[in-house]
């Protein structure tokens, strides 16, 4: 085995790479199901119990992904590492690993009963990357076998983890060939950060605490944040949503919004927890210190009250409208909280403290030294959190209520364009207030981009010279140096009608997907968990603007498709308890299909423009029009049986 030199040792420890100990006291895991499969010492830390070695193989604590072990296969032919599994209940899984090589053409291998069921070539990478095969599906009385074969180099491997496969498996088709090739690597890579429930595994992992603190049965969950950490975070959580909901992962989606709300509490002064470890219950000890010290910023509960009511237009789970703690917390994030955090400049928006992000910060950005009391992601979420409020209480059948949340949401913009954010455009937009109430312009990375992605910009020339202002910063000096921070663009430009430039921003952040991340512990960048989920969003409610409404039985669709794009179809959209598939063909022809399931749906199709007619199914009929943030459509209602599969069409 070859030994790497000290300087690309990572110190990350994931899913099962530390020993069973004593679980923490806050937890009690023996009421936790158990997992419908599990792998024996994942993470090589009891000396490799449960895997059969062969000559030249073995567990080393030279170069480990996680804890302190890891296992090695020395170059050349005739090496392996192997563990057979009686599977006890059928299902399907994906299985993932992170591996190093001193060369190409090793080998993680699936066999099944003997024969082999799949196999992936690891990368030809001297640092860690995260390595998977999806939807195996398996049988009760199956013997799975998980296999490393030597290559041509050195093989190190760490930290496996099991899968359930999404309950979604939507697929593309296009004529143009890249849009296909990023979603299957999307959709595939982006399921492999599921946790199977009732999986045994650390809590408190993070680059000082390589053990944890003991551990606990994960539930319905997924990885949100740095793979170097047991947990997921509030903002890529809110980030990732849209993209699990396209996977069927609505479980997950509100069990982690859940404990967020639960979290933001009184005590907390209304602020949800910032991280959860996979347990949904136990804070993450290095971003929560106590009640009054821990990681919290300012848009946070405000993208997770607008993320909330995306949840429920894709899954249709009442829960959203009918769980008390849900409820409360949509209620105290756009009452109390606003109000307990309005004291710099009292002024109706939410303020930071400017003291750090452990006593509450007023902006997602980070890499600023700014010391703000407002900022304009903070302002743009809380604007976004208002509609939502709109949306979620006429569902709740709370009109009054929804139109207070109207004015409310109304009454914030007009303060945004007519005073908050100065006459300026581009670098001269005020786009924050400091502590002391002096205006901020310029570039401001989040509390910039945001307040074009959530829209409480004015349409009109001032919008779309403040769109240029981004591009271009983003194009240049004032490009994020991690790649997360990126995955923001397609939605910004996607929501203000800039096909061609979300495209480009999509491409390039599929294109740096094997790159190392600037955080060498994260593996490639597209082993950031932010990276897979957003390019599917992207491509379901980006490219093809669906817009769905489960608990009304609608779904809205606008092509997005930019100028090389002749044509794009998906099938498999789950939303609700069916099952869609939708074409466009450039910007004038729309195809719905009802798929599956029993249920009748409305189709609204938009196309942008103003056109006398629309022809649906042949027939000519009048074409209805909207405008929505300063653009008018034409637009056709169409029933949609179960079964049934409409077009329409201008021209």
């Amino acid at each position: 085995m070859r030994r790497i030199s000290p300087s690309c040792l990572l110190a990350s420890v994931l899913l099962g790479s530390v020993s069973p100990v004593a679980a923490d006291a806050h937890h009690e895991t023996s009421a936790s199901p158990r997992p419908a499969l599990a792998i024996s010492d994942p993470g090589f830390e009891q000396g490799g119990a449960g895997w059969t070695f062969s000559t030249g193989t073995g567990v080393a604590t030279n170069y480990p992904h996680g804890g302190t072990r890891l296992a090695y296969l020395d170059s050349g032919a005739g090496k392996a590492l192997r563990q057979s599994i009686s599977v006890a209940a059928s299902g399907t899984y994906d299985f993932s690993t992170w591996a190093a090589t001193g060369g190409p053409n090793g080998l993680f291998v699936i066999r099944l009963n003997g024969e082999a069921a799949a196999a992936v070539i690891l990368p030809n990478r001297t640092w860690y990357s995260r390595s998977s095969i999806s939807r195996i599906a398996l049988e009760r009385g199956d013997v799975l076998e998980l296999a490393f074969e030597s290559g041509d180099g050195w093989v190190n491997v760490d930290d496996l983890m099991i899968s359930p496969s999404a309950p979604a498996n939507p697929m593309i088709s296009s004529s143009n060939r890249k849009i296909v090739e990023m979603f299957d690597w999307a959709k595939y890579k982006a399921n492999t950060w599921a946790q199977l429930p009732g999986t045994v595994g650390p809590l408190n992992v993070d680059e000082n605490n390589l053990s944890g603190t003991g551990t606990a049965a994960y539930v319905a969950s997924y990885w949100a944040g740095y793979a170097n950490r047991s947990a997921y975070y509030s903002r890529d959580m809110a980030h990732q949503l849209v993209g699990a909901a396209v996977l069927g992962l609505s479980a997950e989606n509100k069990t982690m919004l859940r404990a967020f709300a639960a979290s933001a509490s009184a005590e907390h002064v209304y602020f949800p927890v910032w991280a959860f470890n996979f347990d949904a219950k136990t804070y993450l000890s290095i971003d929560y210190r106590s009640p009054t010290n821990f990681v919290r910023e300012v848009p946070a509960p405000f993208e997770l009250v607008e993320k909330a009511n995306e949840a429920y237009r894709w899954s249709g789970d009442s829960a959203y409208v009918n769980d008390p703690v849900l409820w409360n917390f949509y209620l105290h994030t756009t009452n109390e909280f606003i109000t307990l955090h309005d004291s710099l400049q009292p002024n109706g928006v939410a303020e930071g403290t400017g003291n750090g992000i452990f006593a509450g910060s007023a902006s997602y950005d980070e890499q600023s030294s700014e010391r703000l009391a407002e900022a304009g992601d903070g302002i743009a979420s809380q604007y976004q959190a208002y509609l939502a409020m709109v949306s979620l209480a006429r569902s709740k059948g709370d009109r009054t209520l929804a139109a207070t949340y109207d004015q409310k949401a109304a009454a914030l913009k007009e303060y945004f364009n007519s005073t908050w954010s100065g006459a300026g455009s581009g670098a001269n937009m005020i786009r924050a207030y400091g502590i002391d109430g002096t205006p901020v312009t310029g570039w401001g990375r989040e509390n910039s981009g945001f307040m074009a992605m959530k829209q409480i910009i004015d349409p009109g020339p001032r919008n779309e010279a403040y769109l240029d202002y981004i591009d271009q910063q983003t194009n240049g000096s004032g490009r994020p140096s991690n790649i997360e921070s990126l995955t923001y663009l397609p939605d910004i430009f996607f929501k203000n009608h800039r096909h061609d430039t979300a495209w480009k921003w999509m491409n390039y952040i599929y294109d740096q997907k094997d790159v190392q991340h600037v955080n060498g512990r994260q593996g490639a960048n597209g082993d950031y968990p932010e990276v897979s989920f957003t390019l599917l969003s992207q491509t379901i409610q980006g490219l093809m603007g669906v817009a769905p409404d489960a608990p009304s039985h609608t779904v809205t669709t606008q092509s997005r498709l930019p100028t090389e794009m002749a044509w794009l179809e998906a099938h498999g959209l789950r939303i609700g308890r069916s099952a869609f598939t939708l074409r466009h063909d450039g910007a004038i022809k729309s195809t719905l299909t009802n798929a599956s399931g029993t249920e009748t749906y409305t189709w609204e199709a938009r196309f942008v423009g103003v056109y006398r007619t629309v022809t649906v199914n042949g027939r000519t009929r009048a074409g209805q029009t909207k405008t929505v943030h300063g653009v008018t459509y034409t637009y056709a209602m169409i029933p949609m049986a179960p079964g049934a599969s409409a077009s329409a069409a201008v021209q």
